[in-house]
């Protein structure tokens, strides 16, 4: 083993560091002043409710344009009705008939409060609407709703039906039978035309999760376009008071958290309603971005408007099962997401495949998985270590080629390595053999970095214990696993430089490496540092026996025949 296989480590390492650089704060960016297109006002989200006016009806803030004003329009009393199935259960409000919260039954909430997940964020609801018509913005938040429930196909509904001046406004929900989806439809008859729906997205979460400040670092809004790849906004990427303008058209628009989201999706792709999303960030919070503000804007035709309101749990099967591309709705990677993101989707197929066929902890399949690799690459690893052994066995010859070509052809460089590579030819090694030596740590490189998105974010290893670990989601509380990776690490480097020509900087970065590795993934989710120590520990056998092989290689050995080459260029066989 050579100085270019810690040198790839060294690489591995540093990349490690700077991976989750990208979740940092990114520079201010300036307001996006590209107009709003021609069907859309340009409006901004409403004002997300503060300490002071929590409890009274959320009031919008002023538009852009000085036509368009929020009148002003006492606040209503509200009534919270229940619309559930065996996944969620949706609190909405006859205030606007908004979407209160979203109660989950099937996840708990970590960090030692109990009780189930509970969508929300504080007394604000995550959903709610506002019309703008004939000049004016119109918040449903203060019209008062009647309720009427019923069934539709074995589903559960509720309609909202109320007046806004001498408009008619009805907006139903219906739930799936089986998924956290709601059919929503609105309509408001005698409207001035054209006439526009917005839909305010949530403005924050109340985080249920062990450690808040890792889930507020993912508070972001996602969107879709009809065209291209879905995209993300950090509630830390616009400045307090920065305006955003994402332009559509949209096919979903969703708030998230690390685990959860709320949101809206276009119930017809080819016809999708959303003509934009705008986004504003809020004052920060001891420079924490927890609050922002976002809205989807779309038409609103006499006949009405039709769409979906998701609110549960990032589900990457479930939202693959969606279509849509919502499995997208937590676009990660940063600027690399183009490479991130296919591997981490293989690595989840796989994880979720092993976990239905296996049926077994998540633990012990990241223990399985890390040997399976090891296995997989054994044969890839052994032709690459063994044409490091024949480098190392020729190197005495290949340099003696080099003195001599130098003597012999001191300005023909293309003589010079003639003669350097027919000491290869000779001995039948390809002279980038030694190169090939770091192509199974570079093939192994996009697991570890997919597993590092992966436990990041995805819920299927939230709260999943393992051995002493109440979350291999979280780091390791006792840093076991991290000092365990690094010792691994150090014995896999001492093995490795058995029966290897003394070499000083070699032996440093055999110490140096795995103190960097240990510290770099000191806090990171203890689940990547146990597959990490796996991966170590399955591969002391192989580096043993080719450390074996190391030491019985000598030049001449195994049927070689080393050529001597003498100072005058002349060459002769050893007999």
């Amino acid at each position: 083993m050579d100085k270019r296989f810690f040198l790839a480590l060294l690489l591995t390492g540093v990349v490690v560091v700077v991976t989750p650089m990208m979740f940092q704060r990114q520079a201010p960016v300036p307001v996006v002043t590209t107009p709003a297109p021609a069907t859309a006002p340009s409006i901004a989200p409403a004002t997300p409710v503060t300490q002071e006016t929590q409890g009274a009806a959320p009031v919008p803030a002023a538009s852009a344009s000085p036509a368009v004003q929020a009148p002003a329009i006492p606040v209503v009393s509200a009534e919270t009705l229940s619309l559930a199935n065996a996944l969620v259960d949706l609190r909405l409000s006859t205030r606007g008939a908004a979407l209160e919260s979203a109660v989950l039954p099937n996840f708990k909430k970590l960090g030692g409060s109990e009780g189930e997940v509970r969508l929300a964020h504080g007394r604000e609801s995550m959903i709610h609407y506002r019309i703008v018509a004939g000049g004016d913005t119109l918040a449903l938040d203060q019209v008062p709703f009647g309720a009427v429930r019923d069934t539709v196909g074995g589903r559960p509904r509720v309609t909202f039906t109320g007046m806004l001046g001498a408009a008619r406004v009805t907006v139903a929900y219906q739930l799936a039978a089986d998924n956290y989806l709601a059919d929503v439809t609105l309509k408001a008859d005698g409207l001035p035309q054209p006439a526009f729906l917005l839909t305010d997205l949530p403005s924050g979460f109340d985080s249920q999760e062990a450690d808040t400040t890792e889930d507020h670092r993912h508070l972001a809004y996602a969107l879709k376009p009809v065209k291209g790849g879905a995209r993300r906004v950090d509630f830390r990427k616009p400045d307090p008071g920065e305006r955003i303008l994402e332009p559509g058209p949209l096919t979903w628009a969703v708030a998230k958290s690390k685990y959860f989201l709320v949101g809206v999706l276009a119930s017809d792709t080819a016809a999708a309603p959303f003509a934009e999303l705008q986004v504003v960030g809020a004052p920060r919070e001891n420079k924490v971005a927890v609050r922002a503000g976002a809205t989807v804007v779309a038409p609103l035709p006499e006949a009405g408007i039709r769409f979906e309101v998701y609110a549960g749990p990032q589900e990457w099967q479930r939202m693959v099962g969606m279509g849509r591309e919502f499995q997208n709705s937590n676009p990660y990677g940063g600027f690399a997401s183009g490479v991130v993101q296919p591997f981490a989707t293989i690595v989840m197929r796989i994880l979720l495949w092993m976990k239905r066929i296996l049926g077994i902890e998540y633990g012990w399949i990241l223990v399985i998985f890390g040997i399976a690799i090891r296995l997989l690459m054994w044969p890839l690893n052994a032709r690459m270590m063994r044409s490091s052994i024949q480098m190392q066995r020729i190197a005495p010859e290949v340099q003696a080629a080099q003195k001599a070509a130098a003597v012999k052809y001191p300005t023909d460089r293309a003589k010079q390595q003639e003669m350097v590579m027919k000491v290869y030819a000779d001995h039948g090694v390809s002279p980038f053999a030694a190169l090939g030596g770091c192509l199974p740590l570079l093939l192994t490189m996009p697991i570890l970095f997919a597993l590092f998105f992966v436990f990041q974010n995805t819920i299927e290893f939230r709260g999943v214990s393992f051995l002493w670990l109440s979350d291999i989601s979280l780091k390791d509380p006792y840093y076991i696993l991290p000092l365990l990776m690094g010792a691994s690490m150090f014995v896999l480097s001492w093995v490795g430089m058995r029966n290897v020509p003394p070499n000083p900087q070699t032996k440093m970065m055999s110490y140096l490496m795995p103190v960097i590795m240990t510290v770099a993934l000191l806090n990171f989710a203890s689940g990547l540092n146990l597959y990490y120590a796996v991966q170590n520990l399955a591969a002391l056998p192989q580096q043993w026996l080719i450390a074996n092989e190391r030491a019985k290689a000598k030049p001449g050995d195994k049927g070689d025949k080393p050529t001597a080459v003498v100072a005058g260029g002349g060459e002769r066989k050893k007999r």
